[in-house]
């Protein structure tokens, strides 16, 4: 009798077989994890980040800037931001003020898509999700 040590053929292709079931079920379920980690990071800039700023900004100068700007501008007790406000997808974000969906000013960025409309803008005057 030998005493052979090691993996048969069959052997190593059930593993391969386990291997392949397994990462078939993970991977579905990451692909997609990235844009939405940055619809979650564009709505916690325009919901917290980037609106303290303006508000600061409107406390301190009694009126919202023109433009974001104007945020980065030793005006008042500015600089209230160090850097101009991108999005996750590298394009600026929209400030207009007055805005037309507040009364005060609308925030929003145009999104995966980079385009305005198509139902995945990031915007301040819809609620969080």
């Amino acid at each position: 009798m030998y005493n052979k040590k090691g993996f048969t053929l069959i052997e190593l292709m059930l593993v391969v077989i386990i291997i392949g079931v397994l990462v078939s079920m993970v991977v579905p379920r990451l692909v997609g994890r990235s844009e939405e980690a940055r619809v979650s990071a564009a709505k916690a800039d325009i919901h917290a980040n980037i609106s303290v700023a303006l508000d600061l900004f409107e406390l301190d100068n009694g009126k919202f800037p023109s433009a974001l700007s104007e945020l980065r501008t030793k005006t008042g007790k500015g600089p209230y931001l160090k850097r101009a406000p991108r999005d996750p997808w590298g394009n600026p974000y929209v400030y207009v003020s007055p805005g037309e969906q507040n009364p005060d000013y609308d925030l929003y960025s145009y999104g995966p898509d980079e385009a305005e409309g198509g139902g995945d803008d990031v915007t301040n005057w819809e609620d969080e999700k």
